[in-house]
């Protein structure tokens, strides 16, 4: 049987093409899944913070190679994800082209920000939004990593994973414009970001300057731009699939960037502070951010 090429098996293989979000196909795609997910990490993170706490351990709980292998298998699931979802969008393109004139949809990139109402959950890109929203629990790990290794846990660091979980979900729920430019820009840092964990948890060199922030303002920078771009195309062509996703998607990125901005200007004005990349809280799931004062 002779190989088939990248393509095939990321945007052409018959079960990316005949995708479809419903219960009865799609592992974890119920409502009651969703809730019970949600409750049972923030039951378990908050049990093994309380019991460190109770046990009153001073040292980390030494965790070998695990992070870094997280760190590698995250990056290297987001650079996936990144290929599928270009190629699936571009083959998207290519064979609905021909009913964007009904839609008042001229170029992909209207396409890319502002799904025709009526699309529907199926098809490659929503096969690889649905990987997307199945990657999100592998993020949770890294919860557990921080409690273990410095018995921390803050309400910001629940609330924000829970919250990518429940818009991932929305995503594919409600057909949600955007969703392939977001999912495109995440992996894509995602993979980088990851990959620079992996680089620091063998040991190898930090940069010079906050990464993970630097990365965490670029892809809040896109993201601010788009979310204006699929407003203004909502408004201009009559409206935009999955609206309502996307205003509740709008009110997070919303608080993320008051969060961010503020922890920005606050390490601006502290010049004797110390910023630790294994403990940035960001876009990137449960990371929390250390100042050490000299």
């Amino acid at each position: 049987m002779a190989l088939q090429s990248p393509t095939y098996w990321l945007a052409e293989h018959p079960s990316i093409v005949n995708f479809r979000w419903s219960p009865a196909q799609s592992w974890g795609s119920t409502w009651s899944f969703l809730f019970t997910a949600i409750s049972a990490y923030i039951a378990a993170a908050t049990t093994l913070y309380t019991l460190l706490i109770l046990s009153r351990r001073r040292r980390p709980v030494p965790l070998g190679p695990i992070p870094a292998v997280h760190s590698l298998a995250v990056a290297l699931i987001s650079a996936v994800v990144f290929v599928g979802m270009l190629l699936s969008a571009e083959a998207e393109i290519r064979d609905t082209r021909w009913f964007w004139s009904r839609t008042k949809t001229s170029t992909p990139f209207q396409w890319l920000l502002c799904f025709p109402l009526g699309t529907r959950p199926s098809g490659r890109v929503f096969f690889w939004s649905y990987v997307f929203y199945l990657s999100r629990f592998l993020h949770l790990l890294r919860t557990f990593f921080t409690i273990l290794r410095r018995r921390k846990l803050t309400f910001f660091t629940l609330f924000n994973q829970s919250i990518l979980i429940f818009m991932s979900f929305l995503w594919l729920e409600f057909s949600q414009s955007f969703q392939v430019l977001a999912i495109l820009l995440t992996t894509l840092l995602y993979s980088v970001v990851y990959g620079y964990r992996f680089w620091t948890a063998i040991g190898l060199p930090r940069a010079r300057f906050p990464f993970v922030v630097n990365c965490q303002a670029v892809l809040l920078g896109c993201n601010l731009v788009c979310h204006i771009g699929v407003l203004f195309l909502h408004l201009l062509k009559g409206g935009c699939n999955g609206i309502g996703a996307w205003g509740f998607n709008s009110v997070l990125n919303g608080a993320i960037l008051l969060l961010f901005l503020k922890f920005y200007a606050k390490k601006m004005h502290s010049r004797n502070t110390k910023v630790s990349e294994d403990e940035e809280s960001t876009h990137w799931g449960s990371v929390n951010l250390k100042e050490k004062h000299t």
